[in-house]
């Protein structure tokens, strides 16, 4: 997973996929289907016991030692401002690849980052044709979150922008303002 495809949105149409962004490994959460370009995906791994970290929002679950590595979980359903997820048997978490800016004299390092998800569906292949730009709600949903909408046998699958939804900087940042509320 080492070739990461960075998009840099300039309008509506950059939204839409890379044509190297064809197959996406769709999951469900909350009884939507969403989905991540397989790029990004690093592995499947079963819920296991999550190690809780004080101090963290809400949205961060804790971390788990994945191969000796401490890797934090992220319960999206949380992320997106809705009730954390219970966890069922299909529950899993899903590793991801987020390419972490480096400082100006250092290249962009990746991290891996964990996802809750009710359960993996499958990996579709689905066409930049067949992917709409994300629609504008208005200032109250997080559009940035969404890369586009795929078609997908008439339904929408909503394809999930990993770089806005896992960025590593503004969960920082949320981490301090959360340190601060509580001071």
């Amino acid at each position: 997973m080492s070739s990461l495809v960075k998009v840099e949105q300039k309008g509506p149409a950059a939204a839409v996929a890379l044509p190297e962004e064809s197959q996406y490994l769709t999951f469900l959460l909350g009884g939507d289907m969403f989905a991540i370009g397989i790029l990004n995906i690093k592995e499947i791994i079963e819920y296991g016991h999550l190690t809780s970290v004080p101090m963290m929002p809400e949205f961060i679950r804790g971390v788990i030692n994945l191969r000796g590595r401490v890797v934090p979980v992220v319960d999206l359903r949380s992320r997106f401002g809705k009730p954390s997820s219970e966890v069922t048997k299909r529950t899993c978490i899903v590793i991801i690849e987020v390419q972490v800016e480096g400082s100006a004299d250092e290249d962009p390092v990746t991290q891996d980052i964990g996802v809750i998800v009710d359960s993996v569906s499958e990996v579709l292949e689905i066409a930049a044709q067949d992917i709409e730009p994300p629609p504008a709600f208005g200032a109250h949903i997080r559009t940035d979150f969404i890369r586009g909408m795929g078609k997908v046998n008439g339904e929408f699958v909503i394809i999930l922008s990993v770089e806005n939804v896992l960025s590593v900087e503004e969960m920082a940042m949320l981490e301090k303002a959360a340190e601060v509320v509580a001071a």
